[in-house]
C-alpha cells in the first residue's frame, strides 16, 4: 500500500500487486476511483471536471466504484460523500475505507477491499450500519462506472421446452416462470443499444444515446464488460427467499452518453439500531480486449474461475 497523488486528489491509497492495481481516494468517499491492469486503461470512468473536487453542495457522480443506499430516492440515496474518508490498512494487500458517519440518515458506510497476491481478483465488502435510534428499512447498492466505448454481457439461464400437456410436467416447475426483469419509464425494446438473444442480454455504451436502464434478478452470478480495458467481470450473489429493490432484483445496469453502470444490490432489510449489513461483489479482469459474447459465456469467464 501506497500513498498517491491522483487527478488533482493529495490522498489517496493505491495497492498493486505487480499485475493489478486499485486505488481509493482519501480526499472524498468512499470511492474507489481506478482499477486496472498494470500498464493498462482504468476500467472505471472519470469524469474529468469532477476530479479533484471536495466539499461540493451537491453530490457528485465523479465515476469509478461506490455504496449507495437502496431503494433510490431524493434523500437518503444521494446523500453526499464529498469530504474525507478514514483508511485501515489490514494487511499488505486489503483496506478499509470509512468515511465520517452521516448523522444526517443515521448511516455508516464502510467499503473493504482486499486484491489477490497474484492476478487482478478483487473481493470487495460493502457495509452499511444504522447508528440511528430507529430502525431502518434499506438495501445496500454497489454501482460500478464504466468506460465509455465498451459492451456488457449479461449471461441468461439456459432455455428449457414447454411440457406440451399437464401429462408430461414433472412439477409445476414445467410451468413457472424463471426470470424476472423490471423495466424503467425511459427503457424502449426499440433502442438498438439493447440486443437480447438467446443466451445472454447484450448493452452496448454509446456516447451518443441518452438513458436507457433495466433490472434483472440475475441468479448466474456474474456479468462482464467488454472495453478497451480489458474485460471486467463482476462476481455476485441471489439469496432465493428474499425480498429484493425495485420489484424483487439484485442486479440493475443503466447508460447514458458518458458512462455505463454496473449494479447490483443485496436484499432488502429492517436494519435495526446497531445492527450492520453486508453486500459481497468478486472483481476481476482478462486482458483480452475483443471478445464476442459467446466467447465471454463459453470461453473466457470460465478461464477466471
Amino acid at each position: 500500500m501506497e500513498n498517491v497523488e491522483y487527478r488533482g486528489w493529495k490522498h489517496n491509497v493505491r495497492i498493486s500487486n505487480g499485475d493489478a492495481e486499485v486505488i481509493a481516494t482519501l480526499d472524498i468517499g468512499p470511492r474507489i476511483i481506478s482499477y486496472k491492469l498494470t500498464g493498462r486503461d482504468n476500467v472505471f470512468k472519470n469524469y474529468d471536471d469532477q476530479m479533484g473536487g471536495s466539499g461540493e453542495a451537491e453530490w457528485m457522480i465523479r465515476g469509478g466504484h461506490r455504496l449507495w443506499v437502496g431503494p433510490e430516492d431524493h434523500t437518503r440515496t444521494y446523500a453526499l460523500d464529498n469530504a474525507p474518508v478514514h483508511c485501515e490498512q489490514i494487511s499488505p494487500l486489503q483496506i478499509r475505507l470509512r468515511p465520517d458517519p452521516d448523522t444526517t440518515y443515521g448511516i455508516q458506510k464502510e467499503i473493504d477491499l482486499t486484491l489477490a497476491p497474484k492476478g487482478s481478483k478483487a473481493t470487495v465488502v460493502h457495509r452499511l450500519t444504522n447508528i440511528g435510534k430507529t430502525a431502518t428499512d434499506l438495501a445496500p447498492w454497489s454501482i460500478s462506472v464504466m468506460a465509455q466505448g465498451g459492451f456488457e454481457v449479461i449471461p441468461l439461464p439456459a432455455k428449457r421446452p414447454h411440457p406440451g400437456s399437464p401429462k408430461n410436467a414433472k412439477s409445476a416447475e414445467d410451468f413457472a416462470a424463471n426470470q424476472l426483469m423490471t423495466i424503467w419509464p425511459y427503457f424502449d425494446f426499440e433502442d438498438p443499444r439493447w440486443k437480447f438473444a438467446s443466451r445472454y442480454i447484450k448493452l452496448s455504451q454509446d456516447p451518443n444515446k441518452g438513458p436507457t436502464k433495466i433490472g434483472l434478478a440475475h441468479k448466474l452470478g456474474w456479468v462482464a464488460y467488454v472495453n478497451k480495458g480489458g474485460i471486467f467481470v463482476k462476481k455476485f450473489t441471489f439469496e432465493e427467499g428474499k425480498v429484493y429493490p425495485d420489484q424483487g432484483v439484485n442486479f440493475e445496469t443503466f447508460t447514458y452518453p458518458h458512462m455505463l453502470e454496473i449494479e447490483t444490490l443485496g436484499p432488502l432489510v429492517k436494519l435495526a439500531p446497531g445492527a450492520t449489513v453486508e453486500h459481497v461483489e468478486r472483481w476481476e479482469i482478462s486482458p483480452e480486449t475483443d471478445a464476442t459474447p459467446e466467447r465471454v459465456i463459453d470461453e473466457i469467464v470460465p478461464k477466471l474461475g
